[in-house]
């Protein structure tokens, strides 16, 4: 059955993929953006070649304001949401005690607070349906932390506690909440990477590979039509860290 589905933080990388993968499964996405309203445009143009119908819908889901808007736009244009992904992430890499207070506080606003706004506007709504679904893209640096990312570490940490918190708030109300903490992922966001750091972490991982952004996509498309998994937090990672 068609679901509903936002995707915060949509037009690159895993957001990407995991818009470009689940509309291909037939649901209404609506693939949010920042900054990057080219690639969102991209997305949305690539996906019509294909005769697939997205929406993009430009909003800073830091704000609360904006995602009341990426929320009322989902309403009243399908008038449910049938899942919720909570993707939209920044990394900052550096010595802890070089942090600026300016960095520091939009990554805790754009990784976290972003997570937490639009889940409490998206749950309004389907509590009152009794059902839904919630997932929050996290990190294995949530889950063992990481040298010079550790602000990136708290925010991705806090994600995972917001996720077993509101699995057992919500789950009466027949709404399931879970976390995807992803390895090493080719994207983005490893571009600083060199090739013989990227490899030396193959070399530590029992699959001998890093992740494409399409094994977090699949392994959305299960927690969305799974029925009994809530409050867990799933790191799809090769091996490499194994807790």
């Amino acid at each position: 059955m068609s679901k509903v589905i936002i995707i915060t933080g949509a037009s690159r990388g895993i957001g990407r993929s995991m818009a470009e993968y689940l509309a291909r499964q037939g649901n209404k996405i609506i693939a949010n953006y920042n900054k990057s309203e080219e690639k969102a445009k991209e997305l949305q143009e690539e996906l019509k070649k294909e005769n697939i119908e997205i929406d993009i819908f430009q909003a800073d889901v830091s704000k609360r304001e904006e995602c009341q808007s990426l929320v009322k736009y989902t309403i009243d244009k399908y008038k449910k949401i049938d899942v919720l992904i909570n993707n939209a992430g920044i990394s900052v890499w550096g010595p802890f005690t070089d942090l600026k207070d300016e960095q520091i506080k939009e990554i805790i606003e754009t990784n976290l607070y972003s997570a937490i706004a639009m889940s409490q506007e998206v749950s309004k709504y389907m509590i009152q349906e009794k059902s839904g679904c919630i997932i929050n893209i996290s990190s294995i640096w949530g889950l063992v932390g990481a040298s010079c990312e550790v602000a990136y570490s708290i925010t991705k940490a806090g994600i995972d506690g917001l996720t077993k918190g509101l699995a057992k708030e919500l789950g009466p109300s027949n709404i399931r909440v879970n976390s995807i903490a992803p390895g090493l992922i080719d994207t983005e966001m490893i571009s600083d990477f060199t090739k013989e750091e990227i490899k030396e972490i193959e070399n530590q991982t029992p699959l001998g590979k890093i992740g494409k952004p399409l094994d977090i996509a699949k392994t959305a498309k299960w927690l969305i039509e799974d029925e009994f998994t809530t409050g867990q937090v799933i790191s799809p990672n090769g091996g490499w860290i194994i807790t």
